[in-house]
């Protein structure tokens, strides 16, 4: 047997770390709801229902994170990103579903759980065109331009792209919860957003007709652009409906046993 006064410090902490995740799993109580971090309103909406409290902060990261650290107490059993991406691999399309299998960020990579994602696959399996398990890219500041979406898979080689999911993910590595992800592409790999997209939200996350108005009225703005993201729009928030509806309680993740 080892003699634990020569085990490396390295090993140390990694076998003091499992033991720390192990025993928080262990305390996770299975009457809690599921976490579901998103950042419109409207995805907040859409995620809400048996089982499940869900959260947003208008597409702020900053704010989300002021959000979560806020919570003494996690108050949940598994933690979802929820929501619309943006694409980042060519071949996805508005409507198709990503089911993460990590995020990607500045602060490098943070595993989704393997089981959890594995179930929501299954589940999702056939809901909409395409559905795939890729991993996402989490970032602080919106990818508007076709040239910083390449550059983003490039650099992570994420599916996706969305402005909550590694906040979320880092909430849930803190507190040894499961993470998972669902995400619909909204704007493909292909096609840039108009720069007034964001800030065109309230602080709420609902839309901020005023900013819009105020972006036409400077010439920011097209009507072409504005049909384009409503189609667009329209296509994965119809998907995202439609994973909701057959996720069903508790985001379709299973209660751990007591």
């Amino acid at each position: 047997m080892p003699d634990p006064a020569r085990t490396p410090p390295r090993r140390s902490r990694l076998l003091a770390d499992l033991a720390g995740l192990v025993h928080e799993r262990a305390m996770i109580d299975p009457a809690a709801p599921v976490l579901a971090v998103t950042g419109l309103a409207r995805e907040r909406r859409m995620a809400a229902g048996e089982g499940v409290e869900a959260v947003g902060a208008g597409g702020n990261p900053h704010r989300l994170r002021q959000l979560l650290e806020a919570r003494t107490q996690p108050g949940c059993r598994a933690v979802v990103s929820f929501g619309i991406a943006g694409g980042l691999d060519p071949s996805l399309r508005p409507g198709d579903v990503v089911v993460g299998t990590g995020v990607v960020s500045e602060q490098g990579r943070r595993a989704a759980d393997l089981d959890l994602s594995a179930t929501l696959l299954n589940i999702l399996s056939g809901v909409g065109p395409r559905v795939i398990p890729a991993d996402l890219a989490g970032v602080d500041t919106a990818v508007l331009a076709v040239d910083g979406k390449t550059d983003l898979r490039t650099t992570t080689g994420a599916a996706a792209v969305d402005m909550e999911s590694h906040v979320a993910a880092s909430f849930a590595g803190r507190h040894g919860l499961p993470f998972a992800a669902v995400r619909v592409i909204c704007d493909p790999a292909d096609q840039a957003l108009p720069a007034f997209a964001a800030s065109a939200l309230t602080p709420d996350g609902e839309p901020d007709i005023a900013a819009v108005f105020f972006a036409f009225a400077r010439g920011r703005a097209r009507l072409g652009d504005l049909m384009r993201l409503a189609r667009d729009s329209n296509a994965a928030f119809a998907a995202l409906g439609r994973c909701r509806t057959r996720l069903g309680p508790g985001l379709g993740i299973p209660a751990p046993e007591r």
